[in-house]
């Protein structure tokens, strides 16, 4: 089938990277003509057009982009939705698409215009819920009017979507009973459960050389009394570095052996002033910025994860990433509740644990069974990783969709 897969995350992004690229490749071979349109971002196109572009030519992916507009807020985004369902409509026109394909509400914006125009077959493919993300997130203010109308724009484009497309894709299961919910009376299109996936053969243990293991210690400094604790990913927004570092405060008070290791782009100094505000001495940190290549060595120098994210409203509908990633490199992980369906994953497969609430009393119980949790059997919680998160089983899903919109006429 001929496919319109449009994203406003760019393929430059790491996101477009890890979470787009690898399921087009898939579906390419599965025999669809796909055509991606995204919206990038000047500093990661300049950096990484290159790269991606030979990625997409290798699967013969046709690439079509528009630069993505920075300021001014709320105008630049209204711009960049015009270009996209501009060079959208004009891109049909050229090739005749049977499939629009729409990653979250921007890019759906452009999507649904197409599919009234063009009379295509629309996959709404949600991800979170975006603009209750927005609010929950601090992003929107709702007690700003301009805020409060974009939300409630977006409230209501939000049921046209749902109302419209030809098949749903969401994040969780849990998710997926709260749009049934949403759908009574509006719409009966089916509804998938994909989360974010991982490439299951980059995050293995068997990619890294236990050579480079060794040197990467040495290179850390770290000691062979020591275990690790790891953060992976950024501080900001959704999650909850404060009470991450309160939870490791109490573990280094029990356990002196455990170090904290962050994996992020985030400033160093930002880490630090959480420590000095936790009371943790520097000295007890591992800061380490790493690409997305380098992310599997760091995980193999771990004794287990942990996490904290906001447990609002929209996180019911989220699937983080490094926890697909953590658990592909057999790594116990400790998180806490109402994040999607993490809690029913990692307890099913004793894939660690779950924190109920931000208590001493909590993190105490944790802390204590921590030991234990690091030996988990690693082998089990990658098995798990890959029923749940590899890139195949995504693309399956991903392909008996279209399939399906095939024979619907």
């Amino acid at each position: 089938m001929n496919i319109l897969y449009i994203s406003y995350d760019g393929m430059t992004d790491p996101l477009g990277q890890s979470q787009v690229i690898p399921y087009l490749k898939y579906l390419s071979g599965c025999g669809h003509h796909i055509t991606v349109l995204s919206a990038e971002k000047r500093q990661n196109f300049n950096r990484n057009a290159h790269t991606v572009s030979r990625l997409l030519n290798e699967k013969a992916i046709t690439w079509q982009y528009i630069r993505y507009s920075a300021r001014p807020p709320v105008f630049s985004t209204i711009w960049d939705v015009y270009k996209l369902k501009s060079k959208a409509l004009k891109l049909h026109r050229h090739k005749t698409f049977d499939i629009v394909h729409c990653r979250s509400y921007i890019a759906a914006l452009a999507g649904l215009y197409l599919k009234r125009k063009a009379k295509l077959k629309f996959v709404f493919d949600m991800r979170g819920f975006w603009a209750d993300e927005r609010i929950d997130g601090g992003l929107w203010n709702l007690k700003n009017p301009v805020y409060k109308t974009i939300y409630t724009y977006f409230k209501n484009k939000e049921k046209e979507f749902i109302k419209s497309a030809d098949y749903i894709v969401v994040l969780t299961e849990k998710a997926r009973k709260i749009v049934a919910d949403w759908q009574i009376k509006i719409s009966n299109a089916p509804v998938a459960v994909i989360p974010c996936c991982v490439d299951t053969e980059l995050f293995s243990p068997q990619s890294v050389n236990a050579d480079k293991i060794s040197e990467k210690q040495r290179q850390l400094g770290i000691q062979a009394s020591w275990k690790i604790i790891t953060y992976l990913g950024s501080l900001g927004t959704w999650y909850m570095p404060d009470e991450m570092m309160a939870f490791y405060k109490m573990l280094q008070q029990q356990k002196p052996e455990y170090r904290f290791m962050f994996i992020t782009y985030d400033e160093p100094s930002a880490v630090y002033k959480l420590a000095a505000k936790q009371g943790v001495a520097p000295d007890r940190l591992i800061i380490v910025k790493a690409s997305r290549e380098e992310v599997p060595l760091l995980l193999s120098i771990t004794d287990i994860a942990l996490f904290f994210i906001k447990p609002v409203f929209s996180k019911k509908a989220s699937s983080p990433t490094k926890q697909a990633e953590l658990m592909s490199m057999g790594v116990p992980v400790i998180c806490n509740d109402g994040i999607g369906d993490t809690t029913e994953i990692i307890l099913q497969n004793k894939a660690g644990a779950v924190i109920m609430n931000f208590t001493p009393e909590a993190y105490t119980g944790i802390i204590n069974a921590v030991d234990k949790l690091c030996e988990l059997n690693k082998e089990h919680i990658r098995n798990a990783a890959e029923r749940y998160f590899s890139l195949e089983k995504g693309g399956e899903i991903y392909n008996k969709i279209y399939m399906h919109l095939k024979d619907v006429k």
